[in-house]
């Protein structure tokens, strides 16, 4: 397992700087956007343009990859992301910066669209699971790492701006120069919506609605976070901490999710990240420990709704179908990503900074509605016969689907197979 690491070294250090540039960026923007003085719906229909250009991305970009070979597509995507993130300060126009966050989301999800292509082609039946989670851990650890370097310049200049810039161009130097051979990349099947809503529609509400929660929070948290006074630096752990929340809960939660029936979980997930919500709402800044924390609450509990929503899902699914069930699942969490910050931009604008909270706690308890009525109204599945809990993760692409231990028609790539086999004559 260290040598398939240290051989993937390269692809990790990609991810760091690709991922940290990319969450510093998202967070710099809501920063910089309510120092202008952008009205907070202005604000989300702006930043939501990044989770469309991101839906879009990965539905066509392997189009582009299979054209011209992932490394010419991984240059000009990463470049892509870097020239946008320079453009912005040259000129603070609503319209020119959505455009650019949709250039930027569709540039972003081609990039992971090939690191993770890569990540899969060196995964084996033997050390899938492993990989799986050191993906997600770096993910996370990066994302928010990215949160604090929002305290580098004043985010009314360039520099941090030029910041992300070279943070999104360097994320090309470790890719570039590997000598792994290039996998090859396949369309994800899906199912349609109505379909995987008749099988498991808690599954595909719980995955929507997670998309509203974490959405909404990514692109409106920074302005949150400006609007209740808090200073620049603190906008940087505030949004760290709900990052980090994310990673911790996702274990403890995966530990009851095997214990108990998965439903009744998601239910009191959402009722205490909806009761998290509101706490926030009601007590704001007035403290920032309990602001932290209650955040981190609902930021960690609101994360854990998706991959609960795909062990849900998966439980109800023949191993065959699992791969397209999930990739129909991260469509319905984009959608929801799309959604979520509209519909919180507005309401901030109409209740003030805890409109944000207020709306997803709404969302929280339509979903805890939907959980509980499905629960009364149709058979549960033994927890004896349910699959194990995989902490997914939803900024991704399809392409990492195929990597969850839980698929049984994964196919060992010949590369990854010589490996495994050497390995294991070091080892015997």
């Amino acid at each position: 397992m260290t040598r398939m690491v240290t051989s993937l070294s390269a692809l990790i250090l990609s991810i760091v700087l690709l991922v940290s540039g990319n969450a510093f960026l998202m967070t710099l923007l809501g920063v910089r956007l309510s120092i202008e003085a952008v009205s907070p719906d202005i604000i989300g229909w702006i930043l939501v343009c990044y989770s469309i250009g991101f839906v879009l991305g990965t539905l066509y970009v392997h189009h582009i990859i299979g054209r011209v070979g992932h490394i010419r597509a991984f240059a000009v995507f990463a470049a892509m992301a870097a020239v946008c993130a320079l453009l912005y300060p040259m000129a603070v126009s609503e319209v020119f910066w959505a455009i650019l966050r949709a250039l930027s989301g569709f540039s972003v999800a081609g990039v992971l669209v090939v690191i993770e292509s890569w990540f899969s082609s060196r995964a084996s039946n033997a050390n899938r699971g492993a990989l799986f989670a050191v993906y997600q851990i770096v993910f996370y650890l990066s994302a928010a790492g990215g949160q604090l370097l929002i305290n580098v310049g004043e985010p009314s200049s360039f520099i941090p701006f030029s910041l992300a810039a070279i943070l999104l161009a360097l994320a090309l130097v470790p890719l570039s120069l590997t000598k792994m051979d290039a996998p090859v990349i396949e369309q994800s099947q899906r199912l349609s919506f109505f379909t995987l809503a008749r099988e498991s529609f808690t599954g595909v509400s719980g995955a929507l609605i997670c998309g509203v929660m974490i959405g909404s929070f990514y692109a409106l948290g920074p302005v949150y976070a400006t609007m209740v006074g808090l200073e620049v630096s603190r906008v940087s752990t505030f949004m760290a901490s709900a990052i980090v929340a994310a990673m911790i809960l996702a274990w403890p939660l995966g530990l009851i999710c095997d214990r108990f029936d998965r439903r009744r979980v998601m239910f009191w997930v959402a009722v205490m990240a909806g009761t998290s919500a509101v706490l926030v709402g009601v007590f704001g800044a007035e403290r920032m420990w309990l602001l932290t924390l209650l955040v981190g609450l609902f930021t960690g509990l609101s994360a854990t709704l998706y991959p609960i929503a795909v062990a849900i899902t998966n439980d109800r699914m023949e191993s065959n179908r699992i791969v397209a069930a999930s990739a129909t699942l991260l469509l319905s969490y984009g959608v929801g990503s799309v959604i979520g910050p509209v519909v919180m931009a507005e309401l901030v604008s109409i209740l003030g900074p805890r409109g944000l909270f207020f709306g997803n706690a709404g969302f929280l308890v339509v979903l805890a509605v939907i959980t509980s009525y499905r629960i009364s109204h149709t058979d549960d599945v033994p927890v004896a016969d349910q699959e194990h809990f995989i902490p997914a993760m939803p900024e991704t692409s399809p392409v990492l689907t195929e990597m969850d231990p839980r698929n049984e028609e994964f196919h060992e790539s010949p590369e990854a197979s010589e490996m495994h086999e050497e390995d294991l004559r070091k080892t015997g």
